[in-house]
């Protein structure tokens, strides 16, 4: 009895501090629909965890964290702006990677016909959205590869930017462009799945979409951190990431 008890009193003091402390995410938009999950299923686990969220452009997120913005972890859709933090000093952890993304032509519409990447060329085809490529990493993979099928020069002027890739995602959705390249992440999530067709852009049209998180200085001593950022090497988180599309490291997040 006094061994149970004393157990008891130990898995109190673990759960203890992570139901006290709060962390803050910045998380690229293409996540948005995964890491609700995630963070449901780590509330499971730890119950009384304070966990909020924010998502949007890797990007953006990178230059309010050089600029002092109070965010605890960092994922990012370019594992290179979380390597910058390292090298700044703004980081309290190495950068870990979590996953490689892919990016897709979507179109609306429950009937309509998949597009192929150059489709993108046609005519009737007159507003595009991606992702504004000035600081969003999927944004410059669709530049990429757009110019690799050389339709460049053809759909530049019909192209509508989103400040994000779930902005991007949206403006298609709701018929302000009539296709768009975005998250394959986001064309399988539930908002998007079976709402319109989507094909696959070859990964050697572009750059890989390396992803990496990293645990920001403010938070190197926070408990509540250092177990969310540990629950990314989690089997059940991986098969989510999975589901969404993502290609996962072969070996558990280090």
């Amino acid at each position: 009895m006094a061994f149970v008890l004393s157990l008891a009193l130990a898995l109190l003091l673990v759960a203890a501090p992570l139901r006290a402390e709060q962390i803050h995410v910045a998380a690229a938009a293409d996540l948005r629909f995964a890491m609700d999950e995630i963070v449901s299923l780590f509330r499971k686990a730890h119950p009384g965890a304070g966990i909020a969220v924010s998502y949007g452009s890797s990007g953006k997120f990178y230059a309010q964290i050089r600029n002092g913005a109070p965010f605890d972890l960092f994922f990012s859709a370019d594992i290179e702006l979380p390597e910058k933090l390292v090298k700044a000093n703004l980081a309290g952890s190495d950068v870990r990677p979590y996953a490689v993304g892919r990016i897709v032509v979507w179109r609306p519409g429950r009937d309509t016909p998949p597009l192929e990447l150059d489709d993108l060329a046609r005519p009737e085809i007159r507003r595009i959205a991606i992702a504004n490529p000035k600081h969003a990493p999927y944004g410059m993979r669709a530049v990429e590869a757009l110019k690799a099928v050389h339709i460049w020069d053809a759909v530049e002027s019909r192209l509508v930017h989103g400040e994000n890739i779930a902005q991007t995602a949206q403006f298609v959705q709701t018929g302000n462009a009539d296709a768009g390249i975005i998250a394959l992440s986001l064309a399988l999530a539930p908002a998007f799945a079976g709402k319109g067709s989507y094909t696959l852009i070859p990964a050697d049209l572009h750059q890989p979409l390396r992803q990496g998180f990293v645990i920001l200085k403010r938070a190197e001593g926070k408990t509540l951190a250092r177990a969310f950022a540990d629950f990314f090497a989690d089997a059940d988180v991986r098969q989510i990431m999975g589901r969404y599309g993502f290609s996962v490291p072969t070996s558990p997040v280090q």
